[in-house]
């Protein structure tokens, strides 16, 4: 989303997506069936399906929005920008977008929930209100010979057709150089995790650099990508990630949707002194914003928005937004303890919660349980599998991450769910299950957990509604 003077030309031209991928569908015990949120931490040069590589990266910085409803988010994490521009800055934030940024709760709170609600509002006059807020650190960056990773778990606005013209959400970041200047642009670098315009069922993921217009990044489009999640990136929660990896001869920029790579860009691809001025400084901070309106919202729609039939009130939702680093020498001191060995973790014969368990290696089994070569199932409702002995240590898991196919027929679904002691308890965390693209077409798919520490023996459920078999399921984690 980019703070630059705006001109005739607008963000109407994307880049095709490099692959669609399908990817499963997620939810929360209950609630009804939708796209996939969250992703399983793959570490740099692994394949995005090896789940054991979740244990490689270190959590330096986060923010889980667990405040209580209608509170703002925290200071010392993020400041809120308000009005139309950063001071001597460009007008309407560079992008021509018309909605005032405001500090009220009512645009930008958390919701009680477990997330950051940012709302667009419109009163009597017609006039806009939303939120844009940006993190207070502004040095994330890859460490020498190591990757970043930005990551964020999102609902977009629930709001399609005429009623969401002009709804621009977004989760991106700016080079730190861009503080206090604001005329920078786009030399400094941008990296759009995540734009999404007029309620479409697609995101985009883009690059900007150099110089505008034009230039190596062609300005003032960008070098983007599109992605459709799977199916429809506007169905429920969905997790979007950006790797800047320096960890190889020549550095590499990566995007994911659902932990699907969809958009690369080499550095060899752009002129030497373009990378360095992008990447040779401080580093990043990263936003959030729900703009309304403007250069890219206008041109995908051919008309001015937001309209007459624009209706206000829909939020974007944010679950969490968290940064690792994976080798070389970190960027800073992590807030949240790191994925290095816990005094209490197992000893002997017990297992490490935080490494990758096989699912073959289950002690205990519901009768007739099927089981293949590395994996089992197909399994249907009733299925259930037991770990024993599974060591969480002193710190509880943020979720779990699961590598699963499905070849399931349409409409068929279930839920993956863990339980603690019994096959029958409570389920502390789940996710849902659609077809994968076939039982051998393989995926990480997370799901929240609850605070879980200490030994304990740990099912596997499988629940649906239909009789059918509707998951295999090759191993498990859970991260922390």
């Amino acid at each position: 989303m980019a703070d630059v003077q705006t001109s005739d030309r607008t963000r109407l031209r994307w880049r095709p997506p490099r692959r669609l991928v399908r990817v499963l569908a997620a939810v929360s015990a209950g609630a009804a069936l939708i796209a996939s949120g969250g992703l399983a931490i793959v570490s740099a040069g692994a394949e995005p399906g090896d789940v054991s590589a979740a244990q490689d990266w270190n959590l330096v910085w986060s923010d889980e929005f667990n405040g209580s409803a209608g509170q703002l988010p925290s200071s010392a994490n993020w400041q809120i920008d308000l009005g139309h521009a950063y001071p001597g800055g460009p007008a309407n934030w560079g992008t021509g977008e018309i909605a005032a940024h405001t500090n009220n709760p009512a645009n930008v709170s958390t919701d009680g929930s477990g997330n950051l609600k940012i709302t667009a509002l419109r009163d009597g006059a017609g006039q806009w209100t939303s939120a844009r807020i940006e993190t207070v650190k502004s040095d994330f960056k890859a460490p020498e010979d190591g990757t970043l990773r930005i990551e964020g778990r999102l609902q977009l606005p629930q709001v399609t057709g005429q009623s969401a013209l002009g709804y621009w959400p977004a989760f991106w970041a700016l080079g730190s150089p861009f503080r206090g200047n604001y005329w920078n642009w786009p030399g400094v670098g941008e990296f759009d995790i995540m734009e999404n315009v007029n309620g479409q069922s697609n995101t985009h993921a883009v690059l900007h650099c150099g110089v505008a217009p034009g230039g190596p990044c062609n300005e003032f489009n960008g070098l983007g990508a599109t992605t459709q999640c799977g199916g429809d990136c506007h169905s429920g929660f969905h997790t979007y990630s950006f790797e800047w990896d320096e960890s190889g001869a020549s550095g590499q920029l990566r995007w994911y949707a659902d932990g699907q790579l969809f958009h690369t860009v080499n550095e060899s691809a752009l002129p030497a002194d373009t990378w360095a001025q992008m990447t040779d400084h401080a580093g990043y901070f990263v936003l959030l914003n729900l703009a309304m309106g403007g250069a890219f919202p206008d041109g995908v729609s051919g008309q001015v928005t937001p309209t007459a039939a624009t209706q206000p009130g829909h939020s974007m939702l944010v679950d969490y937004v968290r940064v690792y680093t994976a080798g070389g020498g970190g960027t800073g001191e992590p807030t949240d303890p790191p994925t290095t060995d816990d005094p209490t973790d197992p000893p002997g014969d017990q297992r490490d919660a935080y490494a990758a368990i096989e699912a073959t290696s289950f002690d205990g089994s519901s009768s007739g349980l099927p089981s293949g070569s590395g994996a089992i199932g197909p399994l249907g409702n009733g299925d259930w599998v037991r770990f024993d002995d599974v060591n969480f240590g002193s710190s509880a898991p943020l979720d779990f991450v699961a590598r699963v196919a499905s070849g399931a027929g349409g409409g068929v679904s279930g839920l993956v769910e863990v339980r603690i002691g019994s096959a029958t308890a409570s389920p502390i965390g789940s996710f849902a299950v659609a077809n994968t693209g076939g039982w051998t077409s393989w995926r990480d798919v997370p799901g929240n957990v609850a605070a879980t520490t200490g030994v304990h023996d740990v099912y596997l459920t499988f629940t649906s509604g239909q009789s059918q078999d509707f998951v295999s399921v090759d191993q498990f984690l859970f991260r922390r």
